[in-house]
C-alpha cells in the first residue's frame, strides 16, 4: 500500500501516474469524481508514464457513469485490467456488490457494479416494499443478515431502527435507489434522497448526470434541483467543462438537445450554470447539499468537510452571474 499526503493534482495533475510509475502500485481504487477529473485534462499526462504495473482499477463512492468507466479502462488500464465498481457502505461493513474476478470472471457493464458477492441477497423493491422486475427503478435493500453488518448504533437503538430497519420490515434500507436490467446486473442510480421527482416523473441524479458527461465538451457535472411551482421540481446542474472548451448560449442549448435525445423532454434542465470546479468533500464526494443551497437560496451550513472552500465562491458568482443576465434579459423582453 502507498500512502502519500496531499491533493490528486498537486503540484502537477499526473502525481497519481507518477507515484504509480515509480512503487510499481498494481491496484488502483479511486471515485468516479477523480476519474471524471482526470478526464478533463485528456491524455497527455498518462502518455509521460508507464502504468503498466496496474493489475486491477477499482472504483467506489458513487455511480460511475458509461463514460468514465470506458476512459478509466482504454486509458489507465489499457483495456488490460479490469474495473472493479464496487457498491458497499460504512454500515455494510464490506462490498456487497462487485465484480470479483478472483473468484469468477464475469462480463463486464460499463456503469454496472454487477452482482451480488455470494452469501448477499439484494433487491430492488418499489415503496411498499415489493420486489420489482427487471428495468424497473426502485430501492436498494438487503434481504438477509451478512458478516459484518452493522449491529446498533451507539447510545441510539432508536435511530438505528428508524434508519434501516423500519422502512421495509425484515430487510436492511440502503437509502440508495437502483435497477436491475435483464441479467440481474445491478446499476445504482444515487442516493434515494437525491432522487428528483419532476412533473410527475422520478429521475435520479445519477441517470441526469450519466448524460451530461456523454456529451464531448461536458468533464464533470453535478445535478441539484430547486423548488418550482408547475414541476415541483426543477433540473439545476453545475458543470465543469473539458480542457480547450468555453462556455456560451449555444453549447447550453446542445446539452439541453443532448439531454432530451439520452433521456426525455422531462429531464431538460432550468437551469445551466458552467463552473471552474465542484465543491467536494476531502474524499473526492460531490457536495450537493451545497449547491442545492446555493440554487434555492438557502443557507449553506456546514462545510468543514470540503476540500476547497473556494469552489462554494465559485458556484456562487457563476449563480450570480448567470441570474444577473437572466434579469437583464427578462427585463429587455418587458420593454419590447
Amino acid at each position: 500500500m502507498v500512502i502519500y499526503e496531499g491533493a490528486a493534482d498537486y503540484p502537477t495533475i499526473d502525481r497519481w501516474w507518477d507515484i504509480i510509475e515509480k512503487y510499481g502500485v498494481t491496484i488502483l481504487y479511486t471515485s468516479p469524481t477523480a476519474i471524471r477529473m482526470f478526464m478533463r485534462y485528456g491524455e497527455e499526462w498518462l502518455a509521460k508514464h508507464d502504468l503498466s504495473s496496474l493489475e486491477l482499477l477499482g472504483s467506489v463512492g458513487e455511480p460511475i457513469n458509461p463514460e468514465a468507466w470506458q476512459w478509466y479502462y482504454q486509458n489507465i488500464g489499457w483495456e488490460m485490467c479490469p474495473v472493479v465498481d464496487t457498491w458497499w457502505q460504512t454500515e455494510t461493513g464490506g462490498i456487497m456488490i462487485s465484480p470479483a474476478p478472483g473468484i469468477e470472471p464475469l462480463p463486464l457493464k460499463p456503469g454496472s457494479a454487477t452482482l451480488p458477492l455470494p452469501g448477499v441477497d439484494a433487491s430492488v423493491v418499489d415503496a411498499s416494499g415489493k420486489e420489482l422486475p427487471p428495468c424497473q427503478t426502485g430501492y436498494l435493500v438487503i434481504k438477509k443478515p451478512w458478516p459484518g453488518m452493522l449491529l446498533d448504533i451507539y447510545g441510539n437503538s432508536e435511530r438505528y431502527n428508524d434508519s434501516y430497519w423500519s422502512r421495509f420490515p425484515g430487510m436492511y434500507y440502503s437509502g440508495d435507489f437502483a435497477m436491475r436490467d435483464l441479467d440481474g446486473y445491478f446499476w445504482m442510480l444515487g442516493r434515494a434522497d437525491e432522487v428528483l421527482k419532476v412533473a410527475g416523473h422520478r429521475l435520479g441524479t445519477a441517470e441526469i448526470e450519466s448524460a451530461v458527461v456523454s456529451h464531448p465538451a461536458v468533464a464533470e457535472v453535478a445535478t441539484t434541483s430547486q423548488p418550482d411551482v408547475v414541476k415541483g421540481q426543477a433540473i439545476v446542474l453545475f458543470i465543469i467543462l473539458k480542457k480547450g472548451k468555453s462556455p456560451s448560449d449555444t453549447l447550453r442549448k446542445d446539452i439541453i438537445k443532448h439531454i432530451r435525445q439520452a433521456i426525455g423532454p422531462v429531464a431538460t434542465p432550468s437551469e445551466i450554470y458552467f463552473v471552474p470546479s465542484l465543491p467536494k468533500t476531502r474524499s473526492g464526494k460531490i457536495m450537493r447539499r451545497v449547491l442545492k443551497a446555493v440554487a434555492s437560496g438557502e443557507s449553506i451550513g456546514d462545510i468543514t468537510t470540503l476540500d476547497d472552500k473556494t469552489s462554494v465562491d465559485e458556484v456562487k458568482r457563476a449563480y450570480q452571474s448567470l441570474k444577473k443576465a437572466k434579469r437583464g434579459l427578462d427585463g429587455e423582453l418587458d420593454r419590447r
